[in-house]
């Protein structure tokens, strides 16, 4: 067998004709010819394959640019990804498919701070369920808790927090009792015995996110030094800036972090998480690091009334969600496109350069 004769696949091959896409950063106008999720070389496919598009679809016009990640997504459309029902998998597989309208094609189901016996029924479930097929792809799961700060739980039950006791890593298998299909965990650096987890959650390639803390800058940097990458959604659960100890928002232009090593940070870009001016003060400060996300939760996409977020009752008004019977806001119900449009209204940066930043693969977007 000749060496490009291995190479051919007798799938489809789909010709994007009539768009725009980002070459030589430029916005030019040519087709785009894709294969099982890869965009090929045309020149290569007609002189070595000999062949020609199975399906053309014609973008109208319309820029064609990666689809969106969201990192942080507690679910959406009446789904909460942190109850522990016996169809998780179906529910993952809904928002997999409605949030591909909006944009997403890839996604880290969320689950907040929760019991252990949560934790140990609905992993199994997300770990058989991959999407992807007819919806978003799932990247892994987020861990969101229940490793984080009392005082800045936020929206996250004060009763299912956890602490390194009984021996740090131990502790985490037996509070989650699965970690194979989980990409990300969020913790508070300040914990005693944090650094020992943060060491080993790394060595298995799981991405530890600093949040829902009261670390100083120190603190901060030196769990970066450990391993973190992460920050889960800046400005919100942690302590507020201050010019003599910035806390966990210093590490945006700190001189401590590791070289070759940097440090990334979601923010809510809903217009009511994050103020405008916050949004375009991170963008300067870290513009390489921004990680738009939507913190959705079940009620996206839904009527303003009760619905749940974990053990917790939330209350949406408009597109407020509180716990119920407080002012303690608990996720957003915004969509990422919603989410990107803000972005771009405040920061004045073209919508077409945001959107080729969060790197999947293909999602058509208005010129």
């Amino acid at each position: 067998m000749m060496p490009s004769e291995k190479s051919v696949s007798d799938a489809p091959i789909f010709q994007f004709t009539n768009g725009w896409i980002l070459k030589n950063h430029k916005l030019q106008r040519e087709d785009l010819w894709v294969r099982e999720g890869k965009i090929l070389n045309p020149e290569k496919l007609f002189f070595d394959e000999k062949k020609s598009a199975d399906v053309q679809l014609d973008c109208k016009g319309s820029i064609i640019a990666p689809g969106f990640i969201d990192v942080q997504i507690n679910g959406g459309f009446g789904v909460d990804f942190s109850l522990a029902t016996d169809d998780v998998a179906a529910g993952i597989s809904l928002v997999g498919q409605k949030i591909l309208s909006h944009g997403v094609t890839s996604f880290c189901p969320t689950l907040v701070t929760s019991p252990s016996s949560v934790y140990h029924k609905v992993l199994p479930q997300i770990c058989i369920e991959n999407g992807g097929l007819h919806g978003a792809g799932i990247l892994g799961v987020h861990l969101e808790g229940p490793f984080i700060s009392k005082e800045k739980r936020g929206a996250h039950p004060e009763h299912c927090l956890r602490t390194f006791e009984m021996g740090a890593f131990q502790e985490l298998l037996a509070t989650y009792g699965c970690l194979d299909c989980v990409r990300i965990v969020t913790l508070a650096p300040e914990m005693k015995r944090s650094k020992e987890v943060i060491q080993e959650l790394t060595k298995r390639g799981i991405c530890v996110s600093l949040g829902h803390s009261v670390a100083n800058l120190s603190q901060a940097e030196e769990a970066v030094q450990h391993g973190a990458t992460f920050i889960t959604h800046l400005f919100n659960a942690m302590l507020p800036f201050h010019h003599r100890d910035p806390g966990i928002v210093g590490l945006l232009t700190s001189d401590q972090i590791p070289p070759g090593r940097r440090v990334f940070y979601g923010m809510i870009s809903d217009g009511i998480h994050t103020n405008p001016a916050a949004l375009r003060i991170a963008h300067c400060a870290h513009p390489k690091g921004l990680v738009l996300v939507t913190d959705a939760i079940a009620a996206m996409g839904l009527a303003p009334g009760r619905h749940t977020l974990g053990q917790q009752v939330v209350e949406m008004d408009g597109l407020n969600t509180y716990i119920a019977g407080t002012k303690t806001l608990s996720g957003s119900v915004a969509t990422m496109d919603t989410c990107v449009r803000h972005f771009k209204d405040a920061t004045g940066i073209p919508s077409w350069v945001w959107e080729m930043r969060n790197r999947a693969f293909l999602v058509i977007a208005p010129s």
